[in-house]
């Protein structure tokens, strides 16, 4: 029965449709979010930020929840702990201060060579100061050679020093052979020639071609070619390595080899110092082929180099005294004769 059928003669009752339960909750629940989107604070402090911590023990980052009674308007701040402090004694301090001196007075030193104000003072053989000989050249590849030279006189350098050790190992395979045959002539000429040939393929060919490079001297690249020359042969000599020459050639190394267990292993420790022998001559090779060609390529001529030999030779201190003794004596004589 309807509403009408209830009350013919009042006003229609017509039913109320927000009085249905389900539109009522879609209501509330509508209001509660207006509610909430109306009192949202974006600046009120959130429940959990994550804080990076570092933990210096370990050197490690550490994660951490950052506490809620913290204002969030308060910046984060990355807080480190050391672990250890840097203390640094007055000995350390003491020790870069003399570094620092010298390598300024080292730097003031290469300046006044430069500019011609101060001699140069020898510094080869790197011998100690209270060493009873002291050093007889000065040598800096840096300072007097041009820089478009330095690797290769570099390398020339490395060259007598691996045949300087070499004669070195030849003095060992000397006296390997002494305690397996005992024969005692190969010993007795290797520490000759280790005193012999030394100093003299550093003054006679190194120091030539040093001087050469760092003048551009056509005299003393002659006197390189002549030296290295002969010494280019007779490293090949000693790598060959004749009996009794006092060299521990191929030829030496060979003929250890015999049936007994030490024979096999005095042969083999022999080659190597052949083979040392072989590579120093190898270099040799290589390094008077490549000085050519730049000697080549510069223009220098044996006329230069005769003309440099002459300037050079008048420009010699003992030279110039003894022509000027030899006129002295020549005019007196006349003077002499003049008054008899």
């Amino acid at each position: 029965m309807s509403a009408y059928d209830e009350n013919p003669f009042g006003e229609p009752m017509v039913d109320n449709p927000f009085a249905d339960p389900a539109i009522q909750q879609v209501t509330r629940a509508n209001a509660n979010v207006q509610s909430s989107l109306e009192d949202y604070n974006p600046f009120e402090q959130e429940q959990v930020k994550p804080q990076i911590q570092i933990n210096s023990t370990y050197n490690a980052a550490v994660v951490q929840p950052q506490s809620q009674n913290i204002p969030s308007t308060q910046p984060r701040v990355l807080t480190t702990t050391p672990s250890t402090s840097v203390q640094i004694t007055t000995e350390d301090l003491q020790r870069r201060q003399e570094e620092l001196d010298r390598k300024a007075a080292e730097l003031d030193r290469r300046e006044q060579q430069l500019q011609g104000n101060m001699p140069q003072l020898n510094n080869w053989p790197p011998l100690p100061d209270n060493f009873c000989l002291k050093p007889c050249f000065y040598q800096d590849f840096s300072l007097e050679i041009p820089p478009e030279f330095q690797r290769l006189i570099k390398h020339l350098y490395y060259t007598w020093m691996f045949y300087t050790f070499t004669m070195c190992l030849n003095i060992a395979g000397g006296f390997i052979i002494l305690l397996h045959k005992g024969n005692f002539t190969d010993l007795g000429l290797s520490i000759f020639y280790i005193f012999l040939c030394t100093p003299a393929s550093y003054i006679c060919w190194f120091r030539p071609a040093y001087k050469a490079f760092r003048n551009d001297s056509s005299f003393n690249f002659m006197v390189f070619f002549f030296v290295y020359f002969f010494q280019t042969i007779f490293s090949v000599f000693q790598a060959i390595g004749f009996r009794n020459s006092g060299f521990c050639g191929f030829i030496v190394a060979l003929s250890q080899f015999d049936s007994t267990a030490v024979g096999i292993v005095v042969g083999i420790l022999l080659l190597g110092v052949a083979f040392c022998f072989a590579t120093t001559a190898v270099a040799n090779i290589m390094m008077i082929t490549k000085i050519h060609s730049i000697y080549r390529s510069t223009g220098a001529s044996m006329a230069k180099a005769q003309v440099e030999f002459a300037t050079e030779f008048m420009r010699n201190q003992h030279v110039q005294e003894a022509a000027s003794s030899a006129v002295n004596t020549a005019i007196n004589s006349q003077f002499n004769n003049r008054r008899y």
